[in-house]
């Protein structure tokens, strides 16, 4: 009796440790369909603003120096390119301490010879240093409409209202809908708690006015080995879910706001498994925006 149920606590041990260990989930936690690329890129290309008043949906792309801000929006114009892209310049050298992207630069999405309704907007990085990288004013300001495209981006004094680069009383269209944060998905869990901490300023000061924001979570088939053999399993990967609440918990973004993605670097092809991450995390961000602008005022 006493060897069965020491062989039965054996099975069960092992049981545990099976299930402790499998980095893949029973089924996906979010559900998604792999086959709506034809649909998401329809959509989007037909698209309406919710104020006719505005031209171009603004959406303004910070990060933490080498997550991939640049690669993303390039990533967004590949997919609907159907070939890989490189509009928005990146650096290739690992390890840079300093952000490639010095300008603030929009970016229109094109499809075939079409501009859509869309404009990224892209900034410095953001360092830990209080006076390094893209300022948490900065970020604010060109949030809000305040910085004009083409300011050369100083790391060490954010723009004030006496630079002529400076705009008093912003337009409406020259705003920004929504605010996307890209993180790296293998460096989220070794974040600076000082760069979490400008995150969380910009997450306020924006979100007083209204302004949502989303993460944009890169790099994932690095990140997990599951994902990088089988782009399709990202939403079973455990690994990758605790990462993804691990932003949530750290930034203050929900889940339902939070992407991950597959985005282009040393591809020469596009795919329609990474395609589909990346349309469907850009539709989201759109209709997030466009909410925005339904609802928003000039202030």
């Amino acid at each position: 009796m006493g060897q069965a149920l020491s062989k039965q606590g054996e099975i069960l041990q092992q049981q545990w440790e099976q299930l402790r260990t499998n980095p893949e989930l029973d089924k996906p936690w979010r559900e998604f369909s792999w086959g709506q690329n034809e649909a998401l890129k329809e959509k989007l290309k037909n698209f309406s603003l919710s104020n006719p008043d505005v031209k171009n949906i603004k959406i303004l792309i910070a990060g933490q120096i080498g997550a991939g801000k640049s690669s993303f929006i390039n990533s967004v114009d590949s997919a609907f390119q159907g070939r890989i892209t490189c509009r928005a310049l990146v650096n290739s050298s690992a390890g840079d301490s300093q952000s490639f992207t010095q300008r603030l630069k929009g970016f229109t999405i094109r499809s075939g010879g079409k501009k859509l309704p869309f404009i990224f907007k892209d900034i410095m990085g953001l360092e830990p240093e209080a006076l390094a990288g893209s300022q948490t004013e900065d970020i604010i300001n060109a949030v809000f409409g305040h910085i004009k495209d083409g300011y050369k981006l100083n790391r060490e004094q954010a723009l004030n209202y006496n630079d002529q680069h400076y705009t008093c009383d912003p337009e409406l269209s020259d705003q920004s809908f929504c605010l996307v944060y890209v993180i790296d998905a293998n460096t989220v869990q070794f974040t600076d708690d000082r760069l979490i901490g400008k995150l969380k300023i910009i997450r306020q000061r924006i979100s007083d006015k209204g302004i949502p924001q989303v993460i944009v979570m890169t790099k994932v088939d690095e990140a997990c080995p599951l994902v990088k053999n089988d782009l399709r399993k990202i939403y079973k990967s455990k690994k990758i879910k605790e990462k993804m609440e691990l932003c949530s918990a750290k930034v203050g973004v929900p889940m339902s706001h939070i992407f991950p993605v597959m985005s282009y670097h040393d591809e020469i092809n596009t795919n329609d498994d990474a395609d589909v991450l990346i349309l469907k995390a850009f539709e989201q961000i759109v209709l997030i925006a466009n909410d925005r602008l339904e609802d928003c005022e000039c202030y």
